[in-house]
């Protein structure tokens, strides 16, 4: 079980300081699930065989989806870019340019690592497929200014080490991708690890209790049974 408790005020709210969905993200209550919106990020790696770092990007704390989060670049898949996962690499590298800077990146060169969809107590809701990337020979990142005010190069520990020292805020997926990533001594080694294993849709749920709620993950305890319809005591 993820340790995240949350205060439910019709927005879910950080009380923890460690894990926690973003900024603007509401409870629906509605009593209608939302459909999630197809997107993708792309996890751009620096380092090679001796390192890895990573980039982050910040997003304008002015936006109430998500502002001031350091996210990985992406979003939402335009409905031009078609369907599946052809789709979904053209919008993670159109997103790179637009939110990086960074140019240039074949689409069929992605490495696909992981897949996430955003809980169904959410309102607002996105199906992301994440890619790695290593970052192209002589590109730099290059912010707009508007979207994304910020960018830095990371270690993936030093990132949650930042973010646990109120230095930058970072919400739960990233959090959990980066704590995977501190398993990996160089760029090379995730890509490979990446490129020998396939992806499992990753739902996290919340289950609300009460004036607090919990973040569970496939397989903590109470996970299936909150698919049941038990996401909700007290």
């Amino acid at each position: 079980m993820v340790d995240a408790s949350i205060a439910l005020k019709g927005t879910l709210h950080r009380v923890n300081g460690v894990d926690r969905p973003g900024p603007g993200e509401e409870l629906n209550q509605t009593g209608v699930e939302t459909v999630p919106r197809q997107a993708a990020s792309v996890i751009v790696l620096r380092g090679g065989a001796d390192t890895l770092e990573l980039l982050l990007v910040k997003r304008n704390p002015a936006s109430p989806f998500m502002g001031g989060a350091w996210v990985f670049p992406g979003g939402a898949v335009d409905a031009h870019e078609g369907e599946g996962d052809e789709a979904h690499r053209v919008c993670a590298v159109r997103e790179l340019d637009e939110e990086a800077g960074i140019a240039g990146v074949d689409p069929a060169s992605l490495v696909k690592y992981s897949r996430w969809i955003t809980p169904a107590e959410v309102k607002i809701r996105f199906d992301t497929h994440f890619f790695l990337a290593p970052l192209p020979a002589g590109a730099e990142p290059r912010i707009d200014g508007e979207e994304i005010v910020d960018h830095g190069w990371f270690t993936p520990q030093g990132a949650l080490d930042a973010h646990a020292g109120g230095e930058i805020l970072l919400v739960f997926p990233t959090i959990k991708h980066l704590e995977q990533f501190s398993a990996f001594p160089t760029s090379d080694a995730l890509v490979a690890h990446a490129a020998a294993h396939d992806v499992v849709p990753v739902q996290p749920r919340i289950v609300l209790s009460g004036e607090t709620a919990r973040v569970l993950l496939p397989g903590d305890e109470g996970y299936d049974a909150a698919a049941d319809g038990g996401n909700r005591s007290g």
